[in-house]
């Protein structure tokens, strides 16, 4: 079975490195009055890449966006997957009622509903 060729949209979408759709999603969450954390990756000296992380970090969601309310999101490509510690860290959430969300970058504009959304107001 052949597979279906991507459009061009398609096609940018999947490509987008997961940097270009964090400062996008940033820079929208910047523009609805949040306030954003995220932490970087360092170089190891041996030429790792690694986020220093303590306790029970790994895995943690790679953005805290704070306004009326607070969000947790886990930003993905396209194909990206989640996980193991970061299915777990969602269960935590969620268990604990708090607002989570796993972005990709075809979902834009669900991103925008749910950063103009304020507290209190309907989904």
């Amino acid at each position: 079975m052949a597979r279906a060729r991507l459009t061009p949209l398609e096609r940018a979408l999947r490509d987008k490195l997961e940097d270009e759709w964090r400062e996008e999603v940033i820079d929208a969450a910047h523009r609805f009055g949040w306030a954003v954390a995220y932490f970087r990756p360092a170089r190891t000296v041996d030429g790792q890449w690694r986020t220093p992380v303590g306790a029970d970090g790994k895995g943690w969601l790679d953005l805290t966006l704070v306004r009326d309310r607070v969000l947790f999101v886990e930003l993905k490509r396209e194909t990206g997957v989640l996980e193991d510690e970061q299915r777990d860290w969602i269960r935590r959430l969620d268990d604990a009622g708090a607002e989570w969300y796993v972005w990709r970058p075809s979902q834009m504009d669900e991103v925008i509903d749910v950063l103009r959304r304020r507290r209190g107001a309907a989904s």
